[in-house]
């Protein structure tokens, strides 16, 4: 009950302000995410309402903010165009049943499988894309160039004066303030798209419930749903990382999956965390389950009650807040400790930037960012050594390190399969057997020295690879390892 309300009331006022400029961000990439979807504006308004008040109280991790995505709505966008949006409806809310499931699950736990260089190279390159998908909205003119140069000053600057109101704020009233007065014509948030001021309504997709429906939807809601939950838990690990606190990411998956169900039935798409807007909470104060509701419920109320004013909002405003952001979020440090840290990570950190800049999925990034991490940590721990002592005619061969696929290889190549001596033995007291490959490098070694009459003894070993060694060794073969004494 504590931590309950200290999740909710122990920041109101940070999480009130930071939910306030959350909203203003949100509004441009819902409104922007629902085009690409090829549905109508109001259906990322309604999603992001949704999706922000349910994992407000369902989700696991207190002041991350999920809304209507670009990752699942690019996803969607071609069941819009060959089904129509019923069926994206109905898409969606499978999504969520999917995220529900997997959460009871426990997939995040595999959380802990992302190493330190792939979070790094992921957040570095959301800062880049984050950047680049705001130079278009200063193209167009000097005067776009100027304003936004105003925005990012008053942002930067406002904070020496005043820290009470976030200066991203001050920045957008003023920007727009200057374009009305001045009457200069730039693209506002009501040239994205019709915006209403109706309320989302209860509505079940009106699709045939069958399995022909099924087929349809449910490649589309996997996708989704791992896709929404990958970009999720990244952005719950992050906030962990930058807030040094913990977050239950299971409960998290349920969240998500709730908050998708929800937006489905109220006529929204599907969304996810958002790691900009979730970082613009963060950096403006934002930490409990206040900020994320504050977000969503500011938005709908800005729609909905102050439309007028919204609409003329300049989209180059809300730009120089988002250029901002993605200065702040590239981890500047992380090229000092180039030089520092292994080779090996820092080719991690660069290769999951470069994927990600190139495919603009931040999914992709991480799997290769993961992938090249477990092939060098493979290749590091691959290294084993084969040590020959020669007591008195008596030949033993000391083996060190981990016995698996990577290194039989070197292990098999390391013995002298011509010894005078008919007797010697192997050391595996500093040995992990791991795998089938493990057994049988063993095996070939001790045939091959049977074929040079050479008897065989295995000396040290666990129990636990001494059973591995039974159950797998070759038994049938002449120099098999069930005719050597020593197990």
């Amino acid at each position: 009950m504590r931590r309950n309300k200290q999740e909710w009331f122990g920041n109101i006022k940070g999480d009130l302000l930071a939910g306030i400029v959350v909203c203003m961000a949100l509004i441009p990439e819902a409104i922007g995410f629902s085009i690409v979807a090829g549905v109508d504006p109001m259906m990322g308004v309604y999603a992001s309402f949704c999706i922000s008040l349910i994992t407000s109280i369902f989700g696991g991790r207190p002041g991350l903010i999920s809304a209507a995505a670009g990752a699942t709505a690019l996803v969607l966008a071609g069941l819009v165009r060959t089904h129509g949006i019923e069926y994206m409806l109905a898409a969606t809310i499978l999504t969520g049943i999917i995220q529900v499931i997997l959460g009871y699950l426990k997939i995040g736990n595999l959380m802990k499988f992302i190493p330190k260089p792939v979070m790094v190279g992921f957040v570095n390159a959301l800062g880049i894309l984050m950047l680049q998908s705001q130079i278009t909205h200063f193209k167009g003119g000097v005067e776009l160039l100027v304003l936004g140069a105003i925005g990012v000053a008053i942002i930067y600057l406002f904070p020496k004066l005043n820290k009470t109101i976030p200066s991203p704020i001050i920045a957008i009233i003023t920007i727009t303030v200057i374009v009305s007065v001045f009457n200069i014509d730039v693209k506002t948030l009501g040239d994205m798209g019709e915006i209403t001021s109706e309320l989302p309504k209860f509505l079940i997709p009106s699709v045939p419930f069958n399995m022909e429906t099924l087929k349809i939807v449910l490649p589309y809601s996997i996708s989704v749903a791992l896709v929404g939950i990958v970009e999720s838990l990244l952005t719950a690990q992050l906030v962990d990382d930058l807030t040094d606190t913990t977050s239950d990411k299971n409960r998290e998956c349920v969240g998500q999956g709730l908050a998708n169900i929800t937006a489905g039935f109220f006529g929204g798409i599907a969304g996810c965390g958002m790691i900009g807007q979730t970082i613009i909470n963060n950096s403006y104060g934002g930490r409990g389950r206040l900020s994320t509701l504050t977000a969503g419920c500011a938005m709908l109320i800005s729609i909905i009650v102050l439309n007028k004013f919204v609409v003329i909002i300049p989209v180059v405003a809300l730009a120089s807040v988002m250029v901002v952001v993605s200065i702040t979020t590239f981890n500047w440090n992380s090229l000092n400790r180039m030089i520092k840290v292994p080779k090996s990570d820092s080719v991690v950190m660069i290769c999951t930037v470069i994927v990600v800049l190139f495919t603009h999925n931040l999914a992709y990034g991480v799997v290769v960012g993961i992938i090249l991490s477990a092939i060098s940590f493979a290749a590091k721990i691959s290294e084993i050594c084969i040590k020959k002592q020669d007591i008195n005619g008596h030949i033993k061969y000391i083996v060190t390190g981990q016995l698996f696929f990577a290194s039989t290889l070197k292990f098999v190549n390391s013995f002298d399969y011509n010894e005078s001596s008919s007797n010697i033995d192997i050391d595996f007291s500093n040995v992990k057997i791991w795998d089938e490959s493990a057994v049988d490098a063993i095996d070939k070694v001790v045939i091959k020295f049977y074929k040079n009459g050479v008897n065989v003894n295995l000396i040290g070993l666990s129990e636990n690879c001494s059973d591995l060694i039974e159950r797998m060794a070759i038994h049938d073969k002449p120099g098999g390892l069930d005719v050597v004494a020593g197990h």
